[in-house]
């Protein structure tokens, strides 16, 4: 695999004082809870939504390692928002599309914190969205599942059938004919619609033939990115399962003094170090290595939600009883978890996906 530049990877300066102010300002906010005013401040105070956007387009022009950061924070404080949805995978949709109107209409609004989007049938739920000419213009029918923050987007960018193939089109807010309907979720702090489109005007995005080259990259930049937020939530709760077993009391001695704990928790230290590293790369990947992002996105993803499943597990055994209950975080956690490892490809087809990459399949 090809060397990445080593300012992409490691903690910097900026990213240490980044990660500091995010974790304060995330501590002021419940946990798994929205607040709008949260999205405003992290645009007007830090500029996180404009990280990771060029400076032409209102953004602050700085890597993906430094939005990797936000991620994870978001991750780690269980932060609601629609970072992933907006920033990472309809932010970039517009980039790789190459369309600059689109991205001059679009992005500085992304950037801002005043306008949210998301992207429809870019996964394996698929569209079936077909789009027609129509007096000069295009018009779509049909339906798109499991769309992220479907319901509150002021944006779609939507994959749709065309006689001359799938094409990506933006859908704005409003628009005739376009309703979103909440779906029930294991995870509710990241909601998903059905949206659904019935001769809603369209705007095509990008060049024809283009749609399946951006799909697979946004993708794979919506895995790295994802990856980042699965290393805060395994991070989270290992430091919070090592503070609660150093001062439970049990036997006569906290429990964390016991060697089969240690233990666990020593093995899991290893896991959440591990898919740090796999984060990481993946993140820098994104800007300094694109042609080897596939291979880094899904391996991190493979990494990455194992170590999730395996964190929170332990986040709620090892809590005891206290960890079962409603009212503790833990659970909203476990629900992320659970989550994050099926939303773009599980583990098993991640490792798939690896095999042919490398081919390692004969």
């Amino acid at each position: 695999m090809r060397d990445v530049d080593p300012a992409l990877l490691g903690e910097t300066e900026e990213r240490a004082q980044l990660r500091a102010v995010l974790r304060d300002l995330f501590a002021e906010t419940p946990a798994a809870e929205e607040d709008g005013a949260l999205w405003s401040r992290l645009a007007k105070e830090i500029g996180v939504q404009g990280l990771a956007i060029p400076e032409e387009y209102g953004g602050s022009g700085f890597s993906f390692a430094e939005l990797a950061v936000a991620l994870e924070e978001a991750g780690r404080a269980l932060a609601c928002g629609p970072l992933l949805s907006t920033v990472v995978l309809a932010g970039h949709a517009l980039l790789l599309s190459a369309d600059r109107a689109a991205c001059r209409r679009y992005l500085p609004g992304i950037a801002a914190g005043t306008l949210t989007a998301t992207v429809a049938g870019f996964g394996d739920a698929g569209t079936e969205v077909t789009a027609t000419p129509e007096f000069g213009g295009w018009v779509g029918d049909g339906r798109a599942d499991l769309v992220l923050d479907g319901t509150g987007a002021d944006l779609i960018l939507l994959v749709a059938r065309t006689e001359a193939g799938a094409r990506l089109f933006a859908c704005e807010a409003g628009a005739h004919g376009l309703a979103a309907q909440a779906r029930p979720v294991l995870d509710p702090t990241r909601p998903q619609a059905l949206v659904t489109l019935r001769q809603t005007p369209l705007i095509p995005i990008g060049e024809p033939g283009t749609a399946a080259a951006v799909v697979d990259r946004v993708l794979d930049v919506g895995r790295a990115g994802l990856a980042a937020e699965q290393v805060g939530g395994s991070a989270h709760a290992l430091e919070a399962t090592v503070a609660y077993v150093a001062q439970r009391q049990q036997f006569g001695r906290p429990v964390g003094s016991f060697q089969a704990v240690k233990h666990r928790l020593a093995d899991l230290l290893v896991e959440v170090e591990a898919a740090r590293s796999a984060a990481a790369y993946a993140a820098a990947c994104v800007t300094g290595a694109p042609d080897e992002l596939p291979v880094a996105a899904s391996a991190a993803q493979v990494v990455c939600s194992e170590t999730y499943r395996l964190a929170t597990a332990e986040y709620v055994q090892l809590h005891g009883g206290i960890g079962f209950t409603w009212e503790h975080p833990a659970h909203r956690y476990v629900r992320r978890a659970r989550s994050t490892e099926v939303l773009f490809g599980t583990a098993d087809a991640h490792r798939a996906r690896l095999a042919a990459l490398l081919d390692l399949i004969h």
